[in-house]
């Protein structure tokens, strides 16, 4: 018995109270309410950096907002170029800070894991339209199957590729505009002269589309970059400067507005592109020349056995290189070790 003859809840030391006798549930354990906020005055921005938990997002007007993600959003991560909707503090001070509310359906995602057994993937860009692969003839050398596997990723994003070549005054650039060729992609060659000629090209390729650019160090990707938006370094620094990251251009991606229209996503120079989400099947269908030689295989083919894949006899008819299927069977040669 408690205090004045009360009798004592069974898991309480005090008396029994209203909440008791009536049956209602402690403040504490009462259900969330499944409504929530509209936000009909969110304002429409694109996400142009992440660092941290904090996004720079660029507002319609061109104001550089930065931003936290709202609660409500749960697991879902924001990423680069993702249309997003912003409430709160959206003057684009030093000080301010906005929430990102709602975010936009993705037209397309790019992906990429550490290597080709990680199965964690992480997004790179979202709603990017085209995909600028860059390899110099010389310093560093070319590496023709991280080619494979970006194209590979473009391909499997839905994603139009192009190559870009640089550096073709010190070195030969026919090799690798012969070893792409059969694709059907576009493929510009830049260096010294001929700069100014691969920047109009590409420049009107990338007009009105969001187009990543991805290539190992070196290779001449900030160079591109600083041509195709003049601006770029002041825009890089300022944007650095709200988020709280470091100085260097290439440390994470970063999207930044084209004059004319468009938007160019720079990434940080790679040294593997992991294609752990990539199936078998769409391995082979991300190799266009040499997909088309698969239609005489075996229906349990698996293009590794070459004694009954048909793939070989197709190179060596000319109708794709061996370079290009032996980048093909070491991809799913991975496959088979995970």
């Amino acid at each position: 018995m408690g205090v004045d003859g009360q009798r004592s809840h069974p898991l309480s030391r005090g008396p029994i109270d209203d909440e008791d006798r009536l049956g209602r549930q402690p403040r504490g354990s009462r259900p969330r309410s499944r409504l929530r906020p509209k936000h009909e005055d969110a304002a429409a921005a694109r996400v142009v950096s992440v660092d941290r938990g904090r996004y720079g997002a660029l507002l319609e007007d061109g104001t550089l907002v930065v931003a936290m993600r709202a609660r409500e959003l749960g697991r879902r991560a924001v990423v680069v170029g993702d249309g997003v909707d912003i409430v709160g503090d959206v003057a684009g001070g030093p000080d301010a800070l906005a929430r990102i509310v709602r975010i936009d359906e993705r037209r397309s995602v790019l992906r990429r894991t550490a290597d080709d057994t990680d199965p964690v993937e992480r997004v790179l860009v979202a709603n990017a339209d085209q995909m600028v692969v860059m390899s110099a003839t010389t310093d560093p050398a070319p590496q023709p199957r991280l080619i494979d596997r970006c194209l590979v990723a473009a391909y499997d994003a839905g994603i139009d590729p192009v190559l870009c070549i640089t550096k073709s005054d010190r070195g030969s650039a026919e090799a690798l505009e012969a070893a792409y060729a059969r694709l059907g992609i576009p493929i510009i060659v830049s260096g010294r002269p001929g700069f100014e000629e691969a920047i109009e090209t590409l420049r009107a390729r990338l007009h009105d589309r969001v187009t990543v650019m991805v290539g190992s160090s070196g290779v001449g990707k900030s160079t591109m970059v600083n041509a195709l938006v003049p601006d770029a370094t002041q825009r890089i620094g300022e944007v650095s400067e709200r988020t709280g990251k470091g100085q260097h251009t290439t440390t994470a991606a970063i999207a930044l507005p084209m004059p004319g229209g468009g938007w160019v996503v720079d990434t940080p120079g790679i040294r593997s592109f992991g294609l752990a989400h990539v199936s078998r099947e769409r391995l082979v269908e991300c190799f266009p020349d040499l997909a088309a030689g698969t239609v005489n295989c075996p229906s349990d083919c698996d293009h590794l056995d070459l004694e009954v894949c048909e793939l070989d006899a197709w190179v060596n008819a000319g109708n794709a290189s061996a370079e290009r299927l032996d980048s093909l069977r070491r991809l799913l040669v991975t496959r088979d070790e995970t």
